[in-house]
């Protein structure tokens, strides 16, 4: 868990990017979050600059006009300051110095697809491309092996979501391969999902099923959680025949578990045990 100044450090930095994203197109926007993220990508390949810049005995104008002198003429005036405003604050550890430079990142991709109005679908896509990967064992061993460079994997993701999926998608796609917030590729993709339906102040709901769920079945089971959590439910279908019937949820750590696999297991759990 993130320790308070850390957690403080970046509440500033994110006030500050919701300030300029105000007064920003989305194009723009997404352009100055494609700097902040090669501005978390040097962070991540430099553990010394890492250290300096989150070394509590720097104060943090040090520590500002350090990340400053790097970066002046290599990114633009709005992703240097808002860079230098996370590094000024105080960081209780270099590894979430880094976190928080990569959500600063991600959060920037989201508000221009927010901007855009797009955000909605951004947030579908993400978890359909995570739903092809889990359903094809040669392609989810491709993108999560961690043998392999990034820059390889991207360009396997890039050719099945060019012209399939929005470039925020890609770009968030990209992120995920990159083990965004020392996540293996598949928990980075999840929580990508989480982070940007939390922007539409949205909570997520995983629902398996053993056959999708009609329209009007999914918009109730919506309406049924949503009074639950006091809060709009996105729902992720997942279709697993071998569930066989029923349907399982998984909204943040609570588990409702109504298929008939379960209901088999119990009862065969329980004839093993006479």
């Amino acid at each position: 868990m993130q320790a308070a100044t850390s957690r403080e450090s970046y509440r500033i930095a994110g006030d500050r990017l919701d300030a300029y994203v105000r007064g920003a197109e989305p194009s723009a926007v997404a352009a100055t979050a494609d700097e902040l993220l090669s501005v978390a990508d040097l962070i991540r390949r430099e553990p010394r600059l890492r250290r300096a810049l989150a070394d509590p005995a720097r104060s943090g104008a040090d520590r500002a006009a350090l990340l400053t002198g790097i970066l002046s003429g290599k990114v633009g005036a709005d992703a240097l300051d808002l860079s230098t405003t996370l590094v000024a604050g105080r960081w209780s550890a270099p590894s979430e110095l880094l976190d928080g430079a990569e959500r600063l990142g991600v959060a920037a991709l989201l508000a221009a697809a927010d901007k855009a109005g797009d955000l909605g679908e951004v947030e579908d896509e993400l978890f359909r491309f995570g739903q092809v990967v889990a359903g094809q064992s040669a392609l989810s061993n491709a993108l999560s092996d961690p043998a392999a460079p990034v820059e390889q994997r991207a360009t396997l993701a890039g050719e099945l979501l060019t012209g399939k999926a929005r470039p925020v998608t890609v770009r968030l796609v990209e992120v995920a391969l990159g083990g965004f917030g020392g996540r293996s590729f598949v928990g980075a993709l999840t929580r990508l999902v989480e982070l940007a339906a939390d922007r539409r102040d949205r909570q997520v709901a995983y629902v398996t099923v053993a056959a999708p769920l009609g329209e009007e079945e999914e918009r109730r089971l919506g309406a049924s959680l949503s009074a639950i959590y006091g809060r709009e439910v996105s729902v992720k279908q997942s279709v697993d025949p071998e569930v066989l019937g029923g349907v399982s949820v998984r909204v943040g750590s609570d588990l409702y578990d109504g298929t008939v696999l379960r209901r088999l297991n119990e009862t065969r759990n329980a004839l093993a045990k006479r």
